[in-house]
């Protein structure tokens, strides 16, 4: 099931936000803060992934190889 709109615009607000604390802290803070912030961008951005990731899984089909075939199968020799 995809994220709401409701819950994808508070994430992107997030992100807006936090880009522009890296940006300040960039400038004012010591290099760990930015790190820290930047972890916290890269954790939204991997959630709005790892939704589109399930919804893939959750939308595939019974016994379906997916895009790229089968690697762990030896049925296709």
């Amino acid at each position: 099931m995809a994220l709401s709109k409701q819950t994808l615009d508070h994430l992107c607000d997030a992100e807006s936000h936090i880009r522009a604390a890296i940006k300040s802290a960039a400038v004012n803070e010591k290099p760990m803060v930015v790190k820290q912030l930047a972890d916290l961008l890269h954790g939204l951005e991997q959630c709005k992934k790892f939704d589109e990731i399930m919804d893939m899984l959750d939308n595939r089909e019974p016994g379906s190889n997916g895009m790229f075939g089968s690697f762990f199968n030896d049925d296709d020799e």
